[in-house]
């Protein structure tokens, strides 16, 4: 066995992984990856990254699949190294995202021996990975390079059949690791570029009976409800907006589902909060399309329907959205084949017009209490979502950010593609996901971030130089975990500021100049607004700065709901 058969599988392993449409790999140094990594950053269809921290390197992966749709590559050394992935692997596996998990290990021999940088490495991912194997090393046989290119087909395949998740590959490599003389020019594959064997992932087409059903189902229905979670399929948000917009029912569209534009209800997560116009708007059916919305009194909401109310889930992969056990019946089809071919008539406009009024009344309430010149973390993410367009993107933090984005985005014509890590709902890579996002979006990409889950991936900023990425980080600071202020533990006087509330007094000027990101100081709204323009048009990335006090917050956004309920009661 010599170092030249193991470079020339993986040179036709990485050929076929081009074949099969990979555009990304980000790796981390190390010795054992070493055939792997040069391979991976050899292979000029590839765009190689380089990431000194494996977990932020997995997590920008992770927003490279999510931008593009398309598996991105993870490559690391033995040890610790590959399980650093696991939160990434775990993130993905959750929020179904397609990733190639390469990990290198030592061979079998060096195993439970005490050979360094040598852990147990088999199935470390446990069921986070949609499949496991161990590659071991063997001669360059034809046979064996034909087996390779299958390998990574069927990896590429298994990632985005079925359930997306990630498909974990352990290659076991032994020394030496660098080659002596120079590989035999390149060949082997199927002729024309083509994969080596071409296996497209099957649509999610819907069963004609039970569309028929569900049509039937909508037109009897008085009280029709659209509940649109996160969606990331391409397409998929303006046909649900279309499809709500046709037979003129209400959809409450989450900003994750892409869906929130145009006629969508956008506020309802404030006037849910009023127990009194929840149970005079409960509606007869609801359709509910993609994964559970952010909003807690939304889904309390669904939970608490009676059980005569019946709900449909439809969603591609017929995940199990549904801790409630509420839900009626799962459809498996993908949302935009089955909306384009539900014949249904329009509905009446009162029921569409009562949840309008309450829209509208939650915005003249907003209006009241949010204007500035004062800056407010709701208006915060209010503004920065209201800034961007249909070729943006905004990733926001799996914390109070996205549950503030929830409750204060309006619906425009064209917003901006929104993405979170809530498939595990952790604030673990946020930086990098929202770096691996930017890498594959042609505008601009803006970071919607507290302070904490900011400083839990301060690292992951070295991609902005490293892989020459741009980003925009909107940093909401807070001095501390300000959500947990609206939980009972707040009430634990005795240890909540330093075990939950966590105050840190980090100065983040000297954290963007320690990895070269200009920063700016926002005190009012005209000075955010006017660093936010700077910070789109700078040619590095930029974070722009807002202090708020977490006490004062809980008690605007109580404040505001409270605002809100009198405003929807006295529009009804």
């Amino acid at each position: 066995m010599t170092p030249t058969d193991t470079y020339l599988g993986l040179r036709a392993f990485t050929d076929e992984l081009a074949r099969c449409g990979i555009t990304d790999a980000c790796t981390s140094p190390g010795s054992r990856s070493t055939p792997l990594v040069l391979s991976l950053a050899r292979e000029p269809r590839l765009r190689a990254t380089s990431h000194l921290d494996e977990r932020s390197g997995a997590f920008f992966a992770l927003g490279l699949a999510k931008a593009t749709g398309r598996p991105a590559v993870l490559a690391c050394t033995s040890g610790t190294a590959a399980a650093n992935y696991a939160p990434a692997v775990i993130e993905a596996y959750e929020a179904r995202v397609p990733l190639l998990v390469l990990t290198a290990d030592r061979p079998p021999e060096l195993r439970d021996l005490g050979a360094g940088q040598t852990i147990d490495q088999v199935k470390l991912f446990g069921r986070a990975a949609k499949w496991f194997l161990e590659v071991d090393d063997a001669p360059a046989t034809p046979q064996r390079l034909r087996w390779l290119r299958q390998l990574a087909c069927r990896a590429v395949h298994t990632a985005v059949s079925g359930r997306p998740g990630p498909v974990h590959l352990n290659f076991a490599l032994r020394e030496p690791l660098v080659l002596e003389a120079e590989l035999p020019p390149a060949g082997g594959g199927r002729a024309g570029g083509r994969p080596w064997v071409d296996v497209r992932p099957a649509m999610a087409v819907p069963d004609g009976r039970r569309i028929e059903a569900l049509a039937r189902a909508l037109h009897d229905a008085q009280r029709p409800l659209v509940v649109a979670g996160r969606l990331e399929r391409a397409g998929a948000g303006e046909a649900v907006a279309a499809f709500a917009r046709r037979l003129r029912v209400p959809l409450l569209a989450d900003p994750l589902s892409g869906a929130r534009r145009g006629e969508a209800i956008a506020h309802y997560d404030a006037y849910l909060r009023d127990a009194g116009w929840a149970a005079a708007h409960q509606p007869d059916l609801v359709l509910r399309i993609g994964d559970l919305p952010t909003s807690k009194p939304l889904r309390t909401w669904l939970a608490g329907l009676p059980d005569d109310v019946r709900q449909v889930a439809l969603d591609p992969e017929a995940a199990w959205q549904d801790p409630s056990a509420s839900v009626h019946e799962i459809l498996p089809a993908d949302p935009v084949v089955a909306l384009a071919i539900l014949d249904v008539a329009p509905n009446g406009e009162e029921w569409l017009g009562a949840w309008r009024r309450a829209d509208a009344a939650a915005i003249e309430a907003f209006g009241r209490l949010l204007s500035g010149p004062e800056l407010s973390e709701p208006l915060v993410a209010a503004r920065t979502a209201a800034r961007l367009g249909g070729r943006d993107a905004l990733v926001v933090a799996a914390s109070m950010p996205v549950r503030d984005l929830e409750t204060f985005m309006v619906a425009v014509h064209s917003p901006p593609r929104v993405l979170a890590n809530r498939g595990a709902n952790g604030i673990d890579g946020t930086a990098s996901t929202a770096l691996g996002v930017a890498a594959a979006t042609a505008g601009t990409t803006v970071l919607l971030t507290g302070d904490v889950a900011l400083l839990h991936d301060l690292g992951g900023l070295l991609a902005t130089t490293r892989a020459g990425v741009r980003l925009v980080v909107v940093l909401i600071d807070n001095d501390g975990g300000g959500i947990f202020h609206f939980l009972p533990v707040a009430t634990q006087a005795d240890h909540f500021t330093e075990h939950v509330a966590t105050p840190h007094g980090i100065d983040f000027a000297a954290a963007a100049a320690l990895y070269g990101l200009g920063h700016e100081l926002a005190e009012d709204l005209a000075g955010f607004d006017a660093a936010l323009e700077r910070a789109y048009t700078a040619e590095r990335s930029t974070i722009v700065q807002v202090r708020t006090a977490r006490n004062a917050n809980v008690e605007l956004h109580r404040n505001v709901w409270a605002a809100v309920a009198e405003s929807v009661r006295r529009g009804a």
